[in-house]
């Protein structure tokens, strides 16, 4: 199944508004309307990098209070 421009605009402010008490973020598909296709999965590929990281970092930072 093939994604559209829009749902993957979608998807990008879905993992943007992932996290309690941000901001709700809110993309004007206007302003991407000029990226392909691939560019918005480059994003979304980005983003779940980014994510993977963080989770990462914090799984490390709270093993220091594991109690032993």
């Amino acid at each position: 199944m093939e994604s559209t421009k829009e749902q993957l605009i979608l998807d990008i402010q879905n993992m943007l508004n992932r996290y309690d008490g941000v901001k709700p973020t809110m993309i004007n598909p206007s302003l991407l309307e000029f990226m392909d296709k691939e560019t918005l999965i480059h994003i979304i590929e980005s983003l779940l990098k980014q994510q993977e990281t963080v989770n990462d970092d914090n799984i490390e930072w709270l093993q220091q209070f594991k109690q032993i």
